[in-house]
């Protein structure tokens, strides 16, 4: 039998099948549509110029947001969240009800809500971390994930905290750059296809590059289209199939803080920014604002409790995140008071 490590480094190897082919595709519409197409069978300059501005405008664009989530390295709870070495030890020899005990005692001091099915602190035994809220354990990449959505096989990575508005942009520029390519054959695809044009070495191109891309677009529009929901709702896909328990219990919308904010805790609060596929997301990923912050006490008390900020590698420690929320807090428990006031009158 093979070693270990050996099976590990040729299950790695393969891992990069899909996304070799996902360039090669890339590589071959690129050469068909500028030279096939735009060279050798437009006639008009103007057509050919206007076609291949606009069409290296999208390719550069989808190849940016395509690399960036590739090359994003999926984020991982901070040593904050790992138990302390005497703690460990102790949490490794007793009983399982005396470990949860354990384990909410250091949770205390940490901005984590979210529970198991079973209401207990969520932990990783493989990495040995107490899981921030939206944290997965990936197999595939080996470590948590902060706020996971799900491991791609067509970027090899974990999209999640770090690179989803990439994933999310490489979606869109896809389907952009696919939807172009379709567009602007379709007319010679038909002369092609009806013989208007001798045949030449660049029909088999044509007419192969407007059914690929055709079939790409269709197959990824609905993929965006479901991503874009999930952005609406401030949800993984995780969360979308299984909806998140609180103390207060499972809420499918705990983490939902209204369409413009939902698009703000992913895209940023710049607009100008929204469509680069440059790092704009709000927080840290170890902590999240959610709507159910004036109905948990709780959770409200170690919110106030923590002040200050902190800086590792441009991000805020997890244990002030809740610190610098406080306004959103306080926002939010502005709106249930309205919302309480017009249910009064309306019943008087």
């Amino acid at each position: 039998m093979a070693p270990h490590h050996v099976l590990k480094c040729c299950q790695r190897s393969l891992a990069w099948i899909p996304v070799i082919f996902i360039n090669l595709v890339v590589g071959w519409s690129y050469y068909a549509y500028v030279v096939e197409l735009c060279i050798f069978t437009i006639p008009n300059n103007a057509e050919k110029i206007s076609y291949l501005v606009v069409f290296h405008l999208f390719f550069i664009m989808f190849i940016w947001s395509y690399w960036k989530t590739i090359c994003s390295r999926p984020a991982s709870p901070s040593k904050e969240f790992c138990l302390a070495k005497v703690e460990k030890e102790q949490y490794e020899k007793e009983e399982p009800d005396t470990q949860q005990d354990i384990l909410k005692k250091v949770a205390v001091g940490l901005p984590v809500y979210t529970r198991t099915g079973t209401g207990a602190v969520r932990y990783c035994d493989h990495c040995q971390v107490i899981k921030p809220d939206r944290c997965h354990h990936c197999s595939t990449c080996d470590m948590c994930v902060l706020k996971m959505d799900h491991h791609c096989p067509w970027v090899n990575n974990c999209v999640g905290f770090s690179n989803y508005k990439f994933f999310v942009l490489f979606l869109a520029y896809s389907m952009l750059y696919c939807v172009f390519i379709a567009a602007t054959v379709l007319q010679y695809f038909i002369k092609f296809w009806t013989n208007q044009l001798p045949d030449t070495h660049a029909k088999f191109h044509v007419l192969f590059l407007f059914f690929v891309a055709a079939m790409f677009f269709i197959s990824i529009l609905s993929l965006f289209s479901y991503h874009l929901w999930l952005v609406g709702k401030n949800r993984t896909t995780i969360e979308a199939f299984r909806a998140p328990v609180f103390r207060n219990g499972p809420d499918k919308n705990g983490f939902s803080l209204g369409f413009s904010r939902n698009m703000a805790e992913v895209f940023g609060d710049q607009k100008k920014y929204w469509m680069f596929p440059i790092y704009t997301s709000h927080g840290d990923g170890h902590s999240f604002v959610t709507r159910l912050l004036t109905l948990d006490p709780e959770q409200i008390a170690v919110g106030l409790q923590i002040n200050g900020k902190s800086s590792v590698d441009g991000l805020t420690s997890p244990k002030h995140v809740l610190g610098n929320n406080i306004n959103h807090i306080e926002d939010h428990q502005d709106d249930v008071a309205q919302t309480v006031t017009v249910t009064m009158e309306s019943e008087s």
